[in-house]
């Protein structure tokens, strides 16, 4: 009999209503540890108002989020990300005038372990925990070949640098799952080659469960183990990539039919 895998993510009869209308109805996923599943879907089908339930953004009218079993409806959105739920969105939002390292030492909170006395007197508690810091940091930056770069403003990065600073970021949070909202969003080819790369590295490396939003189809049935399809709010269809991409269902939702 082959083993049942217990999900990291999963949602129950999900759904949202704004005044009267139904966003996001009766959604149901399940994501395991090293999984990378795709949700795709057309424009205005939910994708990110699905990633918004999933990290607290939006409360749901309906139906439950669980992480690792444990439901998380109500809780506020640094709560989602301390149980261990982080996101990149499909506009970058770094902090522009801080540098690329520092950007990432901004993810650290859970592993910050002086008080403010310390800060404030610069304790050697202080500077042990911030060359800590600093080493993880990093080792983040090395896998996306940032490392050299960490002195610079993250806004003078080139825009497919600053889309890997993102998730270099999002990882520093140590979380068990990963959202990525479009992150191949105005790349070029060669951007989008090194994204894909990246995004293996993370799930071979971390061994973390990531849910991928993406309009570049052929990254999707690349790199995704799994799909799921939405329109107007709800799944139409969930399979493996080669069954997405001959489903009658999907082409017409994409047409437009």
């Amino acid at each position: 009999m082959a083993e049942t895998k217990t999900p990291i993510l999963e949602t129950k009869k999900l759904g949202i209503t704004f005044g009267g209308l139904k966003a996001v109805q009766d959604f149901n996923i399940q994501i395991c540890q090293g999984e990378l599943v795709g949700l795709i879907g057309p424009n205005g089908a939910g994708k990110t108002t699905v990633f918004n339930l999933l990290t607290g953004v939006y409360v749901p009218t309906e139906g439950t989020v669980l992480l690792n079993g444990v439901p998380l409806n109500g809780k506020k959105t640094h709560q989602f990300v301390a149980a261990g739920i982080a996101r990149t969105f499909q506009n970058i939002r770094l902090f522009g005038e801080m540098t690329v390292l520092e950007n990432v030492k901004a993810a650290f909170t859970k592993d910050i372990s002086y008080h403010l006395l310390d800060a404030l007197f610069r304790t050697p508690r202080f500077w042990r925990a911030e060359r800590e810091l600093t080493e993880k940091a990093m080792d983040l930056l090395a896998i996306f070949n940032l490392a050299d770069k960490a002195d610079w403003k993250a806004s003078s990065l080139p825009y497919g640098q600053q889309r890997k600073l993102e998730i270099a970021r999002a990882l520093a949070t140590n979380m068990k799952v990963l959202l990525l909202d479009e992150p191949a969003a105005g790349m070029n080819p060669t951007e989008t080659a090194e994204l894909l790369a990246c995004i293996n590295t993370i799930r071979d490396r971390f061994g973390v469960a990531i849910l991928l939003i993406e309009h570049d189809m052929s990254l999707v049935m690349n790199v995704c183990q799994r799909i799921q399809v939405i329109d107007y709010g709800q799944t139409i269809a969930a399979g493996l990539p080669e069954e997405i991409a001959s489903n009658p269902r999907v082409i017409a939702a994409y047409l437009g039919e």
